[in-house]
Order: C-alpha cells, then sequence, then structure tokens
C-alpha cells in the first residue's frame, strides 16, 4: 500500500471515530420534555389528580433556574448543576414515608414545598403567579375508575 492512501485511510478512520464518539455523547444527554406530568403513584391515599407542570414555560418563560427544583444533596449543599442527569424524584422522595437515612421529606410533600413555596413568595412580592391555596387549581380531577 502506498503511503498516501495510509494517510487518507488515517485522517478517515480518525474522523470515523470522531463522529461516532459525539454521536454517543449526544445520545447520553436527556431529553427535556415541555411538559410534565406529576402522578400520584405510590401514595397510601391517592387523594388527587395529576399535577401538569408546564417545564418549558418554567424555565424559559418564568426564568426558573434548573437546581431551583433538582437538586442532588451532598453535605447540605446542592451540587446538581445543569447538565447533569435528572433523577426521578421519587428516588430519592419516597412517597409513603420519610428517608431517614438520606431525611429526603415525602414525596408529596417535597413536590407541595418546593411548588407552594415558590409561588407564595412571588405573590408576596407583587409578582404574577400560578396557584397555591386550592388544591383543584393545580390537581386535574381524579378519573373514576
Amino acid at each position: 500500500m502506498s503511503k498516501r492512501f495510509l494517510t487518507i485511510l488515517t485522517v478517515v478512520l480518525s474522523g470515523v471515530i470522531f463522529l461516532a464518539a459525539g454521536v454517543l455523547v449526544a445520545a447520553d444527554k436527556q431529553e427535556v420534555p415541555d411538559e410534565v406530568i406529576l402522578q400520584n403513584k405510590g401514595y397510601k391515599k391517592d387523594k388527587k389528580g395529576p399535577v401538569k407542570l408546564t417545564h418549558k414555560k418554567h424555565n424559559v418563560e418564568y426564568k426558573v433556574a434548573c437546581a431551583e427544583c433538582h437538586h442532588v444533596y451532598e453535605g447540605g449543599k446542592n451540587v446538581w448543576k445543569e447538565g447533569d442527569h435528572v433523577d426521578k424524584c421519587n428516588k430519592c422522595h419516597d412517597p409513603k414515608k420519610k428517608n431517614k437515612k438520606t431525611k429526603a421529606m415525602k414525596l408529596q410533600n417535597a413536590y407541595h414545598k418546593n411548588c407552594k413555596n415558590c409561588h407564595k413568595a412571588l405573590k408576596k412580592e407583587g409578582k404574577p403567579t400560578g396557584p397555591f391555596k386550592k388544591c383543584n387549581q393545580c390537581h386535574a380531577k381524579k378519573k373514576k375508575k
């Protein structure tokens, strides 16, 4: 084989390797949905219907930073940063009880604390906000079985 052919082959193979690595890195990124439905699965009593969270609106229009909701605590500090993997909330927040080991509150309490407190704070500042007082303003009507 000629030296020129080997050089071209090396360049082409290097390009393929870099391209493949780029595809693998891109495939690892999580897709961010426009809306998230917070289901009431796993609770002792499922009294209310699901809550629709307008994920894109909160982030893009309302300028809520990702780390306001997404978190990984180490030593009492949120070390989660944008681009990190997002686990489902119930990985740490059990629907039935507080996690004694990690001190993570029950799932429902975590949702309510995060959402309601944010909306209350906005209201207190005189800014437009979503509902936070009545259950049916956030929770959809529960479907009858």
